[in-house]
């Protein structure tokens, strides 16, 4: 017998009886306690990605979803326990999970630079808009300012 079968049939008989325990009333489960850690299941899927890219470090590809799960399961974990009207600020980490996910997969794949273009564009942009939930909007200007001016420096010396 596989020992994956195994597992997971041990796993399915402990679980259904533990439920069913609980139907019958010879224990107690709080679901709506249980229900706080469904971030949990999130960042689980992620790591066992990781896993599986550690397990044949050619599947680089499992990088994307396990980051991005990874990332969205902290988000949502944060939320849970302190409140929910912080995703009103938090919103460009939808942005930022797939651009770390990007960056995994070149840092630990094969090394494509395409990849760093959209991690780039992903990344850069959600920390620009995650700024704003810092109060850095007067900030990122200025810095865009600057990088302007310097370019434009650097253009009149060259005409020079």
């Amino acid at each position: 017998m596989n020992t994956k079968s195994l597992i997971w049939g041990f796993l399915l008989v402990a679980v259904g009886a533990l439920l069913l325990a609980d139907n019958f009333g010879y224990l107690y489960f709080d679901w709506y306690q249980i229900w706080q850690y469904w971030p949990l299941l999130l960042i689980g899927g992620g790591v066992l990605f990781w896993l599986g890219w550690l397990n044949n470090r050619k599947e680089h590809g499992l990088l994307m979803p396990g980051t991005i799960l990874i990332v969205y399961g902290v988000l949502f974990w944060y939320n849970m326990n302190t409140n929910w009207w912080y995703m009103e600020d938090l919103w460009p980490f939808f942005m930022i999970g797939p651009g770390l996910g990007f960056l995994a997969m070149y840092l630990f794949g094969p090394r494509d630079k395409g990849l760093l273009v959209p991690a780039a564009i992903l990344i850069g942009l959600g920390v620009i808009f995650l700024g704003e939930w810092y109060h850095f909007r007067l900030i990122w200007p200025l810095i865009l300012i600057a990088i302007g001016v310097r370019l434009l420096f650097k253009y009149r010396n060259q005409e020079n």
